[in-house]
């Protein structure tokens, strides 16, 4: 949840300098259904009540989707940047069997408690690459408290790269469509 918050607050601070993310918005992304059935399938993966096995899989699927969306669409500011955090990431949870290994530290400093069923992130007995894994923690006195590792950091800031040098215009000023070729139709 705390990735999530902090890339809406990428895309809405233009806003506070009187200008929006039309490159990001607007930009003739490629293969747009990739990302957005990795988004609905992952959240089914950790909200449904589906066997772990499952779970596990459909998660580390939704990262090839990502990743591959990515890919189609590197040539875009700040892409690359979230494409190495998705990767890392994507490599780690594959590697420890759909679930990205935590830091018992960063979990205690958290304040997080599982509560039964498919985690995305948790505590492992024997974690591969744990040092790639959810090892910060935003403490629990704050609000959002969770977990995240460097992947997610890389992923944060490819989105604030995105809607700050993938093109924003002033508020009021007509707005270019990119064609998706790095062209701008007028």
């Amino acid at each position: 949840m705390l990735v999530l918050v902090l890339c809406a607050i990428a895309f809405v601070s233009p806003f506070l300098v009187w200008r929006w993310p039309s490159g990001v918005l607007l930009h003739n992304w490629r293969l747009p259904l990739l990302i957005w059935a990795a988004l609905i399938v992952q959240t089914v993966a950790l909200v449904a009540k589906i066997p772990s096995g499952l779970a596990a899989t459909l998660h580390v699927a939704t990262y090839v989707a990502a990743i591959a969306f990515l890919w189609f669409n590197r040539t875009f500011a700040g892409v690359l940047v979230v494409g190495a955090g998705a990767a890392l990431n994507g490599v780690v949870i594959a590697l420890n069997g759909g679930t990205l290994p935590a830091s018992v530290a960063a979990v205690e400093r958290a304040g997080l408690t599982r509560d039964g069923g498919f985690a995305n992130s948790a505590v492992l007995d024997d974690p591969i690459l744990l040092p790639l894994g959810d090892v910060f923690a935003w403490p629990s006195p704050m609000p959002l408290a969770n977990t995240f590792s460097i992947g997610d950091v890389l992923i944060v800031v490819g989105v604030w790269i995105a809607v700050w040098l993938g093109g924003t215009a002033r508020i009021g000023s007509a707005p270019t469509r990119d064609n998706g070729e790095g062209a701008e139709d007028s």
